[in-house]
């Protein structure tokens, strides 16, 4: 994995610019202004200053663990291959020496991370992530720390927020993070969440409330069904106006290979402008 993905990571992601490096003497065909004036004045020659970029990234992981994400129609669950992306993003960021922590937005409240390097440290924080136990049927929705997220890692971080990203109205604060981080959004959909399955009716077992419901696969349902995907697109869109800062994975698709198109996308872009 970390031959393939490496690269691609490392395009996707920007540091945070141009970083002022030493002054060296002007020679014929540097940018003239780059020419530091007031060391040119006081040694009586041209110098000029010079720049690298500065590529340390600090990633951090928000995941929001709500008992939706329990669905599954198929072998795995939303919520185990939502984890299993993240564990991959977390140690990419560790392979590529980036600075790696999450929050972890559960019915219990908030458990944090900071940032670290070294995939040592990284990887027992991934480990930790993944360890955490599913919602039950009856707890409710995390309450998302904004507050918290707005001070939570340096500026031009990336924040990769990850959930089931239900219809709902823009979170307050949202466009301040924004500003703040380098945002993203990775969500898993199951195939019934897609398209209902065929045939008259079946049944599915609803996370939110621990139990069976059979639906007829009428035509109200149908419609009903329909209208909530429009709706969901909808804020989803709203939240990452930007198609290459989301990501969506279907339970039954290799998440791996989601993840290698979706950085060469992000690394072509960036060649391009």
């Amino acid at each position: 994995m970390e031959n393939v993905l490496s690269g691609e990571y490392r395009s996707a992601f920007r540091g945070r610019g141009m970083e002022f490096d030493q002054v060296v003497k002007y020679e014929f065909g540097d940018d003239v202004r780059d020419i530091d004036w007031n060391v040119t004045a006081r040694l009586g020659e041209a110098y000029r200053k010079k720049f690298v970029e500065e590529r340390e990234v600090t990633l951090l992981v928000v995941f929001e663990d709500s008992p939706s994400l329990s669905f599954g129609s198929g072998a795995q669950s939303k919520r185990e291959a939502l984890l299993e992306l993240a564990g991959l993003v977390m140690l990419l960021g560790a392979v590529n020496r980036d600075r790696v922590g999450f929050v972890y937005a559960g019915p219990e409240g908030k458990i944090v991370r900071e940032p670290v390097r070294g995939r040592g440290q990284i990887m027992h924080a991934a480990a930790s992530l993944l360890a955490r136990p599913a919602p039950a049927p009856t707890d409710p929705a995390p309450e998302m720390p904004w507050r918290f997220l707005a001070r939570a890692a340096p500026k031009h971080s990336v924040l990769l927020w990850l959930s089931d990203f239900p219809p709902r109205a823009v979170p307050e604060g949202w466009t301040v993070l924004q500003r703040r981080y380098q945002t993203m959004g990775f969500r898993v959909d199951d195939p019934w969440e897609r398209a209902l399955p065929d045939g008259e009716s079946f049944a599915a077992y609803d996370p939110t409330t621990g139990r069976l419901v059979t639906l007829d696969g009428n035509s109200a349902e149908r419609a009903a069904h329909a209208a909530w995907c429009r709706q969901r697109e909808d804020a989803w869109t709203t939240l990452f106006p930007d198609a290459l800062s989301r990501l969506v994975v279907g339970t039954e698709q290799n998440r791996l290979d989601a993840l290698v198109r979706f950085f060469h996308a992000r690394m072509k872009a960036g060649t391009r402008r």
